[in-house]
């Protein structure tokens, strides 16, 4: 698996609209009222990666099997979902089993579709959404704190310093900046937010749901967003859910043509996928062989020894080597025996920090 994302938003933005279209299913139901989805939809959604499919094609693998990404259509959330409004508490405890907020804003005009606020006004939106999480993100910490403060004594060190962390973050909350916004946190302290499970400390990507004349270049919300919020590192992409519904409805042959003749390069759905990638700062390797070829999502800065322990733990712990080849030499090379002749075959070790688009086999004992 890629990685798991949470659409989020208020109801009626388009997000099981999105959610259909993205896995190409109908199975959440679309309606012009608000709480439409009540439980979460979950689909899974393959990773278009050109690579494998070279890669494949030289090694003749009778299968290929690319990674994935799982989409979760959380229910239109709303204000005092905190406090258990429109069944808030239910629908934020499924926001914290995500690893990446996916948080849909409407910016398009359309008398037909109503808006729970009954004017549109993303920055609105936002920030409604963001005080709901904040608010429960205040109201799990606190609890925790409680819990934790009962088990201190005067020799715990290390629970002291937890608990240091945790006055920071409540601060921080408290003056409605969520954990996700801090810039002065270091990695003893992420290792130690990762273990409450706050929603405010996920990454977040936003989408701005627009009319299909808008797509490419946006519009008045979209600018008003960008100006107040920014988009650094991309955290804003446009969307339109109605010509991603019509996309996900033809076959590749059209899908090409069709997205031609909107004048954008790529679909919604490999947009979404490579924010999310830098979002979370994942990255792909590859096993290829005649039998398969096989796409794998690990985070950047994993050592070779840990990518084995993805495909198997039994790999990583009786690890030996890592015979590797990357992806631009092997298709250079037309392959493992190519490679091997043009010594393009790396041996690396457990310690080896694995690139994107590594190629390996590796070797182990039990």
């Amino acid at each position: 698996m890629g990685f798991k994302c949470g659409i989020v938003g208020l109801p009626n933005v388009g997000k099981s609209t999105l959610f259909n279209a993205l896995t190409q299913t109908t199975s959440a139901e679309a309606a012009n009222y608000p709480f439409c989805t009540i439980e979460p939809n979950v689909g899974n959604v393959i990773v278009p990666d050109d690579r494998l499919n070279k890669l494949a094609k030289i090694a003749e693998s009778k299968n290929i099997i690319p990674t994935q990404i799982q989409f979760v259509d959380i229910a239109g959330l709303v204000k005092g979902a905190s406090k258990g409004e429109g069944l808030g508490n239910q629908f934020l405890s499924h926001i914290r089993e995500v690893d990446a907020i996916l948080h849909v804003l409407r910016c398009f005009e359309d008398k037909e579709i109503t808006h729970v606020n009954n004017n549109i006004d993303p920055i609105s939106d936002k920030e409604i959404i963001d005080t709901e999480l904040i608010l429960s993100d205040l109201n799990s910490l606190e609890k925790q704190m409680n819990n934790l403060k009962k088990k201190i004594r005067t020799e715990d060190k290390e629970l002291k310093y937890q608990y240091g962390v945790m006055e920071k973050l409540y601060k921080a909350l408290s003056n409605g900046k969520k954990i996700n916004e801090l810039l002065d946190i270091n990695e003893k302290e992420k290792e130690i937010i990762k273990k409450l499970f706050l929603i405010t400390s996920k990454p977040e990507l936003f989408v701005c749901n627009v009319s299909e004349n808008d797509l490419i270049n946006g519009n008045n919300f979209t600018k008003e967003l960008e100006t107040k919020f920014g988009n650094k590192n991309n955290k804003i992409i446009y969307i339109s859910t109605l010509i991603e519904s019509e996309i996900s409805q033809l076959d590749d042959e059209d899908k090409i043509e069709f997205i031609k003749d909107l004048g954008i390069s790529e679909t919604g759905l490999s947009r979404l996928i490579k924010a999310g990638y830098n979002l979370l700062e994942l990255i792909t390797f590859f096993t290829i062989g005649p039998k398969e070829a096989r796409a794998w999502t690990i985070e950047k800065g994993i050592q070779a020894s840990k990518a084995a322990g993805k495909i198997h733990t039994d790999i990583e712990k009786g690890f030996i080597r890592a015979e590797t080849i990357s992806t631009i030499d092997y298709l250079n090379c037309q392959g493992e025996a190519g490679a091997k002749e043009s010594g393009k075959l790396r041996i690396e070790g457990a310690d080896y920090i694995v690139k994107d688009g590594d190629i390996f086999n590796f070797r182990f004992n039990v």
